[in-house]
């Protein structure tokens, strides 16, 4: 064998490695079409995009039909909320993408590059979040009459539960109040305003007593009354505020302002809601409102043109 021969096939082999590496794809064949939806192409590209997105998301391995569906289904509904006017900006998509990274506690940039290393351009996931945003404007604006939970029928669901005794539910008036401790303070400077709090929370007796000492204090302030209902707060801020007699001052905590307190003006019982009736409400209207998703879409897929190459 001479030795051209040799390079020639060593060079062959190198080649065929590579293929097999990236997937055995061309660049002819990525942008080949695979369907056609309403005269919109999906290609081989988007299918290897969306599948490895979905696998990102989900740690499952999506069949190849199973992503072709989820590509249809979303130019389908795009294409449909256009219809009644709902199509966000580039704009809107851009506040949304950055608002999951937000949550996901890294920047746009970050998400971008971690997409980026697992093989998934930014465009891909924006595509679904875009998809995700006109489907439920669109679903929530025709249908909301449909999509309303009566008072009677969260009720029955709480009582078929068991849980009818938790659907009591309070309202509480409040003002919020803080003693100022500067950043970088001594670990004893914070427990001398801590002592303070709790020596003014033993003679605190009302909010006239309360604002009476807290708005002439140097370092202090007291904000104005707010009202807020069972539903709106975290448990352990209920109970706290349950265990406070009304007129009296929360236990003191440790935030970044300072020693945080919370003067309890008033606490009387109120039908507007609880945390369970708004579980039970919240979880009732998610269900109707999968269920209407899924005819709507079934609908509008029967007059959809979709055509496989």
């Amino acid at each position: 064998m001479t030795t051209t021969l040799r390079l020639r096939i060593l060079l062959l082999g190198c080649i065929a490695g590579l293929a097999l590496l990236g997937g055995a794809t061309s660049p002819s064949q990525a942008q080949a079409i695979i369907v056609m939806v309403n005269g919109e192409p999906i290609t081989e590209f988007d299918i290897e995009q969306r599948t490895k997105l979905d696998f990102l998301s989900t740690h499952k391995q999506s069949s190849r039909q199973e992503v072709i569906n989820e590509l249809i289904d979303e130019k389908v509904k795009i294409k449909e909320a256009k219809k009644f006017g709902v199509d966000p900006t580039s704009s809107d998509i851009e506040q949304s993408y950055a608002a999951m990274s937000q949550r996901m506690r890294v920047t746009p940039d970050q998400l971008t590059k971690s997409l980026e290393s697992q093989g998934i351009r930014p465009e891909t996931l924006k595509a679904r979040i875009k998809a995700d945003m006109v489907w439920g404007s669109l679903v929530r604006g025709r249908y909301k009459e449909s999509l309303q939970v009566g008072e009677k029928d969260v009720a029955a669901a709480a009582k078929e539960q068991g849980d009818a005794q938790q659907t009591d539910a309070f309202e509480y008036k409040m003002q919020p109040i803080v003693l100022i401790v500067p950043r970088g303070s001594s670990p004893a400077a914070i427990e001398t305003r801590q002592k303070e709090a709790e020596a003014l929370r033993a003679r605190v007796q009302s909010c006239e007593e309360a604002n009476s000492y807290f708005k002439t204090m140097q370092n202090a302030a007291i904000r104005d009354v707010v009202v807020k209902t069972s539903a709106d707060l975290p448990e352990a801020l209920r109970k706290m505020l349950d265990d406070t007699p009304a007129g009296h001052l929360t236990p003191p905590e440790i935030t970044k302002q300072g020693i945080e307190m919370v003067a309890l003006c008033g606490r009387k019982p109120t039908t507007i809601d609880s945390p369970k009736k708004r579980e039970i409400r919240d979880k009732m209207y998610v269900q109707k409102y999968e269920a209407k998703s899924k005819w709507y879409l079934q609908e509008i897929r029967k007059s959809a043109m979709i055509e496989y190459r």
